[in-house]
């Protein structure tokens, strides 16, 4: 377990390492708290014996050498946090690891992209997600999980964003998006015999709430209209380009239902895993 970020110093890593590490984080969330709960039970999900840890690919997480859990970030408060979150992150990609988060609510993706930056140019972001996450600012955040997207499209240091998933964009968002060039396939438009053209190196950002209620109750946010989890995976599996890093966020554990959104949460860390190992 990861005491505090200055411990990584002292993580060595094999390059291409899959590094599994927790942020536990929601103090940015607008409506409800609790996706802070969520690394430790997506956590105890993965291991609890009702499924192996196989991805569909043939990886075994369990006995692959180069996948490692480095536990939860235990973190500061407030932007303190930011810059904590992007210090432990950079000294693990500054090990050539590939990095998958578990959060947490959406703002933990600003300061692990902005980290990747430093390592990677010419970074694509893959956002699945009911929401955009584009605000300039949300209830006088500029760090909410409401606008990581726009915090890192300032930068200039990412080439692309790719937006799936969206629905029920407002006037304000909508100029965000139009802002920054983002390329954003609302789910009214989206079509899965279609593929989506991404370059690498790539970093996916996995918000739960892309999925429609029925499959992932356990989120902040309900949105209906959603996708299916056998679409996400889909999705997931024909990524052609190198993914360097992933995150999965706005597991709200409060509001699950018999664990079936953990069980999500856990399946698609699986094959996000699995995918970034079979690349490796």
């Amino acid at each position: 377990m990861i005491d505090n970020p200055e411990n990584l110093l002292n993580t060595e890593l094999m390059t291409d390492t899959v590094a599994l590490i927790g942020i536990p984080f929601d103090e940015y969330s607008s409506f409800l708290r609790g996706p802070a709960k969520a690394p430790s039970v997506i956590r105890q999900t993965l291991h609890n014996g009702a499924s192996n840890l196989f991805a569909e690919n043939g990886v075994n997480l369990e006995t692959h050498p180069k996948f490692r859990d480095l536990g939860d970030l235990r973190l500061p408060g407030g932007e303190d946090a930011i810059a904590a979150i992007k210090s432990a992150i950079g000294r693990l990609t500054a090990q050539k690891a590939r990095i998958l988060v578990l959060g947490g609510d959406h703002a933990i993706s600003y300061p692990v992209v902005h980290a990747l930056t430093d390592t990677y140019d010419d970074l694509t972001l893959l956002h699945l997600d009911a929401h955009p996450d584009i605000y300039d600012s949300y209830n006088g955040s500029r760090f909410s999980h409401a606008c990581p997207f726009a915090r890192i499209m300032e930068t200039g240091r990412v080439k692309r964003l790719v937006q799936v998933g969206v629905r029920g964009m407002n006037d304000e968002q909508r100029r965000q998006v139009n802002r920054f060039g983002v390329t954003c396939i609302e789910m009214k438009d989206y079509r899965s015999k279609n593929p989506i053209a991404l370059e690498g190196p790539l970093y996916l950002s996995l918000d739960m709430d892309v999925l429609d209620p029925a499959y992932a109750p356990g989120v902040s946010h309900h949105e209906p209209g959603g996708m299916s989890t056998r679409k996400v995976l889909r999705l997931i599996q024909s990524i052609q380009c190198p993914i360097v890093g992933a995150d999965i966020v706005e597991v709200n554990p409060d509001r699950d239902v018999n664990g079936m959104t953990a069980a999500v949460a856990a399946k698609f860390l699986k094959e996000i895993a699995g995918m970034m190992l079979k690349q490796g």
